[in-house]
């Protein structure tokens, strides 16, 4: 196996032979052989170990085995303690998801602190088989079809194309120690279930079944990449980048079939995952939308407005008198001025004498009306948003510039005639939004 290792990181990890990583640790049989073959090919690591506080005296046993792993292979051995059981209840994950959590962030944070490039896990083979059947059972698609990926710009997996077999016998053939979980027996757990009993009847089928199915597993990625690059080129076309947002049209996209498929390989990289409603907004009305953790997906007309959470939707600032820059929410300048000079949307020239300060820049609300400069009268801004049609997330976005809670500025668009210059003005004050 070790010749077998060396040849796969020569083609697939010729990174690993140059540069430092970071190995992660269990104590079980598949981190410690994969620590076993690194020494062996002389490759530069230190080991990371995690002690998930979930088995008792069994997991500080773990930690001390891994320590002296450490000595042993001459090794530094970074070693945290979690309160995995605490963190998942109150993030209300499972222990599985609880523990991949903070291990994972844990391992970022000593990659970032010590300039490790690279992170080292010990997931082979029959990892990868468990963790398709688990994708299957829930629907994932094809993503979830590909398996565990092998090769990341941060994580690699040099074991994935080596069975626990394989491994097993090289533990076994150079008298290697490991640590038993015995959580591991447990089929409580659907991965162990799937691994004590489903696995095994899938491999009496076909004496090369792990092997086949790494086989057609490896076509599911070819086809998937084929995918990628054609869904990529779709969006340049498709995606239309305005204002910190992508802008979608909808007849563009009753033009694509199968119209859920390709809006699920679209939309899936922002997190979506409700398929159904995400396909219900093409029909819907306007002002609709839906969300996933991070991102908006709203219909406006005959489109659909993709962006970021917003996370000043509510929050103003404040503009104290005798200030020349305003460096939040928006860069903006203030000066006196002698006159007037030119006027694009990005400037706004007031009578000085007509403000009340503090000043305050937030977002529109409902009822909110002004004085339209040009126009007779007051209207409302929602009316004004719809005459100049403004869409949901622009309208959302949109700052105010207020006084007393009379707005001034629609800042960038249009400024409120109570503020105008007129004959009698003394002081004009210059605002000036910077790109």
């Amino acid at each position: 196996m070790q010749e077998l290792f060396n040849t796969h990181l020569e083609k697939s990890f010729p990174e690993l032979k140059t540069t430092k990583f970071l190995l992660a640790c269990s104590g079980g049989i598949d981190s410690v052989v994969l620590a076993h073959l690194c020494v062996n090919a002389n490759l530069d690591f230190e080991l990371a170990h995690c002690n998930f506080q979930l088995r008792g005296k069994e997991s500080d046993k773990d930690e001390e085995f891994v320590l002296d792993l450490g000595l042993y292979i001459s090794k530094k051995v970074y070693v945290t303690n979690f309160k995995t059981n605490e963190y998942a209840i109150i993030n209300k994950v499972s222990i599985q998801v609880a523990a991949r959590e903070l291990r994972y962030d844990w391992f970022a944070k000593i990659q970032q602190e010590k300039g490790i490039k690279y992170l080292v896990t010990a997931h082979h083979a029959d990892d990868d088989l468990e963790t398709f059947i688990i994708n299957l059972s829930r629907g994932s698609g094809i993503d979830g079809l590909k398996g565990i990926p092998c090769n990341t710009d941060v994580i690699k997996r040099p074991l994935l194309q080596f069975s626990q077999e394989q491994i097993m016998s090289y533990a076994q053939t150079n008298n290697l120690k490991w640590r038993e979980d015995k959580s591991n027996a447990d089929t409580k757990y659907l991965r162990n279930k799937i691994r004590h009993q489903i696995v095994p009847l899938l491999k009496e089928l076909h004496p090369t079944f792990l092997d086949n199915f790494t086989k057609s597993q490896h076509y599911v990625r070819e086809t998937a990449a084929i995918a990628d690059k054609a869904l990529s080129e779709l969006k340049k076309s498709l995606f239309i980048s305005e204002n910190n947002r992508y802008k979608i049209s909808i007849e563009k996209l009753k033009e694509l079939h199968p119209l859920k498929a390709y809006l699920h390989g679209l939309l899936k990289p922002y997190g979506f995952t409700e398929w159904q409603n995400v396909a219900g907004l093409i029909d819907a009305m306007s002002g609709k939308e839906i969300h996933s953790k991070t991102y908006r997906l709203v219909k406006d007309r005959g489109y659909l407005l993709l962006t970021a959470m917003e996370r000043t939707q509510n929050k103003e600032f404040v503009v104290e008198e005798g200030m020349e820059t305003v460096k939040a929410p928006i860069v903006m300048t203030i000066r006196l001025v002698e006159s007037i000079e030119e006027h694009p949307l990005n400037t706004l020239y007031v009578d000085k004498e007509t403000l009340k300060y503090p000043l305050i820049i937030r977002k529109w609300k409902k009822g909110d009306y002004f004085y339209p400069f040009g126009m007779h009268g007051k209207k409302k801004l929602a009316k004004f948003f719809k005459d100049e049609k403004i869409d949901v997330l622009s309208k959302e976005s949109q700052w105010l510039l207020c006084s007393n809670d009379q707005i001034v500025w629609v800042i960038g668009k249009r400024s409120d005639n109570r503020f105008r210059i007129t004959s009698e003005t003394k002081h004009i004050l210059k605002f000036e939004v910077k790109e």
